[in-house]
């Protein structure tokens, strides 16, 4: 009994000194440790306890994230029933506008930005791919390029199609040349979100096709969003208005195809004053309803990422998407 106390009193004496050491570190100027998000941890109460002891400190996950558990100023919006909706400010790290940021939502076709990042993450732009039957095994009315089984791209023009004109041909021809298979590249994009800390965000497919075990949240598409624009090639084609190319078929004959955004407002539609939108990405099912995700700027270059999810129409989404950027200006 006397030696389970002392051991008892010791493991509460650790955990002391480890929470002291880091409130002490965090108000001093000492060099900074980075020590990113994880699902399974491997740092343990005595390793941040050496850390201390060095003089450094440890850097939270999200200390370059805005971060919210709540709505915020959810009455300046006025949404769809059911939608949720967030603006996020990436310089100053906080959170404009929430509404049900972290309610799981069907994502529709903004799911194809996790399947550009985690594309761009692990191939390279001139990987050729090549199409399969499965291509045209989708849904009836789904949006497509055309696709044939044999047809071959490169990775950057699959990307531009899946991006812009939201081909969901093209998002099974990436995943199956990257992971082998839909379920493979599924896969990849949870753990990618995982990393992200995107945790209320499941896919079952590259495409955004509606599942019930496919859901992600408005907060989750900020997260993998902000992680995407930090690839070239992925600012570059969201800004696109309109984009043309030339594959080859399966006999090697070309083919040339050409496709326009169906971001409305790289297309006519205008910002509030003072606000430009840079590109983004839409999504549309009837389970999703309307969605719509962008990179924004002010007149003094500062970016801004929002979102809607789950508007009642098209003109719904854009006309509460506009009321949301003007909130830039407030």
């Amino acid at each position: 009994m006397r030696i389970t106390s002392k051991i008892s009193r010791l493991k509460r004496g650790i955990v002391l000194t480890l929470f002291s050491g880091l409130l002490f570190a965090a108000g001093c100027g000492r060099a900074q440790y980075e020590m990113p998000y994880t699902v399974n941890p491997d740092v343990s109460a005595f390793r941040i306890v050496d850390i201390q002891e060095e003089g450094r400190m440890a850097e939270a996950f999200a200390v370059d994230l805005c971060v919210s558990s709540s709505d915020v100023n959810a009455g300046a919006v006025e949404l769809s029933e059911g939608s949720g909706a967030g603006l996020f400010d990436l310089n100053q790290k906080r959170i404009l506008y929430g509404r049900d940021i972290h309610e799981r939502m069907y994502p529709a076709s903004l799911t194809k930005i996790m399947t550009a990042l985690v594309a761009l993450k692990h191939s390279s732009a001139d990987t050729l791919l090549t199409a399969s039957a499965n291509v045209t095994n989708l849904e009836s009315g789904a949006t497509t390029c055309g696709l044939r089984e044999g047809d071959q791209m490169t990775l950057a023009q699959a990307l531009h199609v899946l991006l812009i004109n939201s081909a969901n041909d093209a998002a099974v021809m990436i995943a199956e040349g990257i992971a082998g298979s839909i379920e493979g590249f599924s896969e990849m994009m949870n753990e990618e979100a995982l990393q992200l800390g995107a945790t209320n965000t499941h896919f079952v497919n590259p495409h955004g096709l509606s599942d019930e075990e496919h859901y992600t949240t408005v907060y989750d598409i900020y997260l993998i969003m902000n992680e995407a624009v930090k690839y070239d090639m992925f600012n570059e084609i969201i800004r696109m208005a309109e984009y043309t190319t030339v594959y080859n078929d399966r006999n090697g004959s070309p083919k040339e195809l050409s496709v326009k955004s169906t971001n409305a407002y790289l297309s006519g539609t205008e910002a509030p004053a003072g606000v430009t939108v840079m590109g983004g990405k839409t999504g549309t099912t009837s389970a999703a309803r309307n969605c719509l995700v962008l990179l924004a700027r002010d007149t003094a270059g500062n970016p801004y990422i929002s979102v809607i999810l789950k508007a009642e129409t098209r003109d719904a989404l854009y006309l509460q998407m506009t009321e949301l950027l003007n909130e830039i200006n407030n």
